[in-house]
């Protein structure tokens, strides 16, 4: 598939401090979708007016939306198997996105993008505090400076612990 990523095309003038705005990026539809799909209802879209580009008539809003939902209904029942048909089903997506919300609007659903993909990322472990006191004095033994490293270095530890065993027994 083709990896580059589309700008968005501002509406106003474009900005000459930042990062530019991007489009939608097939690793994205995943986190994006269910955002987007929760923001185009019409009582949604006049709640936040400034994230909407203004529209001459509820006709002219109306032909936008609908393909928008259509289109992105059918990226989220069944994203094709082939990347191709991914591809232009992302284009045709992120051309309806476009003209569909402001430049203000497309950088608060990046904003909100942003931070649903970190929350994703992270994990909170609890632990009990002798248990932390524990790895901290085997982080200073094995000279790791993170809690990431400590797990590492113990899991890789026992995977070949554990293969070793298989070994032996096979």
């Amino acid at each position: 598939m083709n990896h580059t990523k589309h700008e968005w095309q501002y509406h106003d003038k474009k900005p000459t401090k930042g990062r530019k705005l991007l489009l939608l990026q097939p690793d994205e539809l995943v986190y994006a979708l269910p955002l987007i799909i929760r923001l185009l209802p019409m009582r949604e879209t006049a709640k936040r007016l400034d994230w909407f580009l203004p529209f001459e008539s509820k006709m002219e809003l109306q032909a936008q939306h609908m393909p928008l939902s259509t289109q992105l209904t059918v990226i989220a029942t069944s994203l094709p198997t082939d990347d191709s048909g991914l591809s232009l089903d992302l284009d045709a997506v992120n051309l309806a996105l476009n003209n569909y919300f402001s430049d203000y609007g497309w950088r608060m659903v990046r904003k909100e993008l942003s931070q649903i993909k970190k929350r994703k990322k992270k994990s909170h472990i609890e632990l009990s505090n002798d248990l932390i006191h524990r790895l901290k004095a085997f982080m200073t033994l094995k000279q790791l400076d993170s809690f990431d490293q400590a797990m590492d270095h113990l899991l890789s530890n026992e995977e070949q612990d554990h293969d070793i065993d298989l070994i032996e027994m096979g």
